[in-house]
């Protein structure tokens, strides 16, 4: 048993009703294999098909990540309707305008990419090479960036992708937030920013704890007091024109650290004002 484990148990109520935290368990390993599933089916038969009618091949990506984040907000969707995963927003037009943006988050669980492709559908993210070994890998290899491709060429593709207004999605933890103690944000995001000269949009995903979707949760795991709230907050936004008059190695570890102070930030005054039973980590 994790530490995280541990904690997330000594601090919460026994579970009640044994057969509905079963149930819960077998839907959230469902929904799982159905996403892993449905990714294996728009590698195979969906992007063929987008590549053989696609009459610019240079823009295929673009309309290959529009069809995902369809895609992610039916899924959704659905599991909104079962009441498993509750998303608030207050305005979700926003979103859809942002563009030409570095877009960095808090990552607390398994959907937050999910959740911000579903709102923000011209954007590409930088995902862990290992996930080029589960069934998204054609997904993967075809429509996205992971983290093992060598950093000169991820900076020269997030260039063309920003240039045509397309966002990048980064979050700068480089993994899932631990719900005990904190990780150190990573410069790669501040660089892609520095180096495409685009602006950084923060959010800050908040909500319930998502506990059985974090890192180092058990798979047979779930949040057994309450839905899987997502409530996600855009931040004003970081302007890149404050770091342009310093070197390339200080501006990167300044707008790291602005990067974090924006997000924990908003993390510690969304603490003070949630009435949910357990509180996402951040």
């Amino acid at each position: 048993m994790s530490k995280s484990e541990i904690s997330y148990k000594s601090k919460q109520p026994k579970i009640k009703n044994i057969f509905i935290y079963i149930y819960c368990c077998i839907s959230k390993i469902g929904a799982i294999l159905f996403f892993g599933l449905g990714a294996v089916f728009l590698a195979i038969f969906v992007f063929p098909f987008i590549r053989l009618f696609t009459l610019h091949k240079k823009d295929f990506g673009i309309i290959a990540r529009a069809y995902v984040s369809h895609t992610f907000r039916v899924f959704l969707k659905n599991l909104h309707i079962c009441r498993s995963s509750i998303l608030k927003v207050e305005d979700k037009q926003a979103f859809r305008n942002i563009h030409s943006k570095v877009i960095i988050a808090n990552h607390p669980s398994l959907l937050d990419f999910v959740y911000i492709m579903s709102l923000v559908p011209n954007s590409t993210c930088i995902v862990r090479g290992s996930l080029t070994h589960t069934p998204l890998r054609g997904v993967i290899k075809q429509a996205y960036i992971t983290n093992t491709t060598d950093f000169n060429d991820v900076l020269v593709e997030c260039k063309k992708l920003i240039d045509k207004g397309c966002n990048v999605i980064v979050f700068p933890e480089g993994t899932r937030s631990p719900r005990i103690g904190r990780n150190n944000y990573k410069k790669g995001a501040a660089r892609i920013a520095l180096y495409c000269g685009c602006d950084v949009q923060p959010l800050f995903i908040g909500g319930s704890d998502k506990y059985g979707l974090g890192k180092y949760d058990p798979l047979w795991s779930y949040n057994h007091l309450e839905k899987y709230l997502y409530d996600i907050k855009m931040l004003p936004v970081i302007h890149i024109e404050n770091y342009k008059n310093l070197s390339d190695t200080i501006a990167a570890k300044h707008l790291t650290e602005e990067m974090e102070k924006v997000i924990r930030s908003a993390g510690d005054e969304y603490a003070k004002t949630y009435t949910g039973l357990t509180l996402n980590n951040y």
